[in-house]
């Protein structure tokens, strides 16, 4: 017995000389975000960590590694996020409100923003559509049922009178994929579209649609955490935030190599060519930006509620967490 145990000892002893230590064996981050040029420090960091020139590799240091996932709505990645199957996402304010009061302010952080701008309300050119009311029994689609456009198009269309219910009401509002609201606007089966650049630039140049509504002010895209990642890597989370904030003053800093970068990078992930103008004329609709206003989401929340998405405004004091 005595010679099992001090075997025993010896095996233990040469596990805890022989395996790796934890920074050894290295940590991995998993962050979402969409094939949008709203998305922009996704798309840039994504294509670099895709051709080895990782942005967020080289910060955070040699033993980590960034693994990317895209999604086409917000809905879909907080989703991603709540089952704890991805760290940080890009995604639209909207998502990040309703999953944040999904959970009564236990699973979703906003730890910074990321842009403004970059979406709109798009028309048929000959559609005479100018006002809420003239949308009664018209078709309207947007990216994702409870995404950020979505959530802006029922409160504009409420606003204005019109009675908006999430299965129906006065306007129909149908979640299509934005590849398939081009095509399908162009073969004019949808009156209008709200959704978000490159997609309203594509509109207006391959579809002659016209912008009704543009939302040149708005948060469109933040950066949010899983509280789960926080607790478990925040000094992790507190360095990624820092090369976020590097990352969009880089972007601002070389916009043309940031424009081709991205360009690139939509390319590869929708498998489609993506003009140099293209990106051109939606850089212009899009203000990029680093801190999240709590201010703001109160106008988030208010077009929520009328939206039927939250019932009562949610605590807002623990949804912006400053981590470094």
């Amino acid at each position: 017995m005595h010679m099992i145990v001090m075997m025993w000892i010896l095996f233990l002893g040469y596990l805890m000389t022989t395996a790796p230590s934890s920074a050894a064996a290295g940590d991995t981050i998993r962050v979402g975000h969409f094939p949008n040029v709203t998305h922009v420090q996704g798309l840039v960091a994504h294509h670099l960590s895709r051709t080895g020139q990782g942005w967020f590799e080289q910060r955070l240091g040699p033993d980590v590694k960034i693994e990317w996932y895209i999604y086409n709505a917000g809905p879909s990645a907080m989703e991603a996020i709540l089952a704890d199957s991805i760290d940080l996402t890009y995604v639209g304010p909207s998502p990040a409100l309703n999953a944040y009061t999904k959970s009564n302010g236990e699973e979703i952080r906003i730890v910074a923003a990321a842009a403004a701008g970059g979406a709109a309300l798009v028309v048929q050119p000959d559609s005479g559509l100018k006002e809420p009311a003239h949308f009664r029994g018209k078709k309207i689609a947007t990216p994702q049922l409870g995404n950020t456009q979505d959530i802006a198009c029922r409160a504009w269309l409420s606003n204005g009178g019109l009675k908006i219910t999430q299965t129906g009401g006065d306007a129909f509002i149908i979640p299509t994929p934005n590849p398939d609201q081009l095509t399908l606007f162009k073969n004019k089966k949808l009156d209008a579209v709200w959704t978000v650049e490159p997609w309203v630039s594509r509109l207006e140049r391959d579809a002659g649609g016209k912008v009704l509504v543009e939302q040149s002010k708005d948060s469109i895209t933040v950066l949010v955490s899983g509280v789960k990642f926080l607790k478990r890597k925040r000094d992790l989370a507190a360095k990624f935030v820092r090369a976020h904030r590097e990352l969009t003053d880089w972007i601002l800093s070389h916009p043309d190599e940031a424009k081709q970068i991205v360009r690139q990078e939509l390319a590869a992930e929708t498998k489609a060519d993506v003009s140099p103008d293209l990106i051109a004329q939606a850089w212009k609709r899009i203000v990029l930006s680093n801190d999240p206003s709590i201010d703001e989401y109160r106008h988030f929340v208010a077009d929520a509620q009328r939206a039927g998405f939250i019932r009562s405004a949610p605590d807002l004091s623990r949804l912006i967490e400053r981590v470094n």
